[in-house]
């Protein structure tokens, strides 16, 4: 007699593995049905535990294919024994490595929109884009995308990825966006019009970032509006970035779009 396996589902309907990922403390991830992201601080029988940069604690399932690591769909599994420690982590929420070089740069970059977008991804990921050998550089503007990669010769060796400020549809970045994405070319965005509107509100003592008409400039319609100085931007920039101290002070539409990049060019 044959025996035929009971499972007649069609392989390319079947869902491809995902790794599981031991739910330490610390680690942070995303939860993929509601977006919460925070930092695991329980894992029990069945179920995690994780705080958000507000500390708002919420519970989930330990289910197949449930959270986001670095942008990747995991399994959260419980850890086969307790840390004693909670290890250090680095700005981003990763492990750190004490003593750890910096590894020679590759050949792929990281390209942001501007000196204020280079200095926060600096202040938030730094270490990590130095163990990676990562270097991140700067556009003044994405006008100049197309010709940047043309003259950066992209490969599957040296791999670019950018950030875009307001990457909406329908938006002159989004047409730009479109000329440039390859295989060996990421282009990822966020919604805000600057990126100061990713530190969040409550990490600078604001209710909300205030809106500011169409036609005027964003930063100083932003100064005048919360009572800041409006004739130097740049010093009022310098002001906010001291008050970013890890993730946690950033809102997560720039959080999973910064770990995305950092993934892209330095898988092989």
């Amino acid at each position: 007699m044959r025996s035929y396996n009971p499972d007649l589902t069609p392989p390319w309907k079947k869902p491809k593995p995902v790794p599981e990922v031991p739910a330490d403390p610390d680690l942070v991830v995303e939860e993929v049905g509601t977006g919460f992201c925070g930092a695991v601080i329980r894992c029990e029988a069945g179920t995690v535990t994780l705080e958000d940069r507000f500390g708002k604690h919420r519970v989930f399932p330990l289910e197949p294919r449930g959270f986001l690591l670095e942008g990747k769909v995991v399994t959260l599994v419980r850890p086969v024994a307790a840390s004693v420690s909670r290890p250090t982590r680095t700005a981003s929420g990763s492990v750190a490595v004490p003593g750890a070089r910096a590894r020679v740069a590759r050949a792929g970059r990281i390209y942001v929109e501007g000196r204020h977008d280079a200095e926060l991804v600096e202040r938030v990921w730094g270490d990590d884009l130095r163990i990676e050998g990562v270097v991140v550089e700067y556009l003044e503007g994405v006008d100049d995308l197309p010709a940047i990669v043309a003259e950066f010769g992209p490969g599957p060796d040296a791999r670019l990825g950018v950030l875009v400020d307001h990457l909406v549809p329908g938006s002159k970045e989004s047409r730009i966006a479109a000329q440039v994405t390859s295989p060996d070319v990421l282009v990822v965005g966020h919604p805000y019009i600057d990126v100061w509107e990713a530190v969040k509100p409550s990490s600078l003592g604001i209710p909300a970032w205030p809106t500011v008409p169409r036609g005027q400039d964003w930063k100083t319609g932003v100064c005048r509006a919360l009572g800041w100085p409006s004739d130097n931007t740049g010093a009022v920039w310098q002001a906010i970035l001291k008050r970013v101290t890890s993730y946690k002070d950033l809102e997560p539409e720039l959080l999973g779009r910064v770990e995305e990049l950092i993934d892209f060019v330095t898988t092989p």
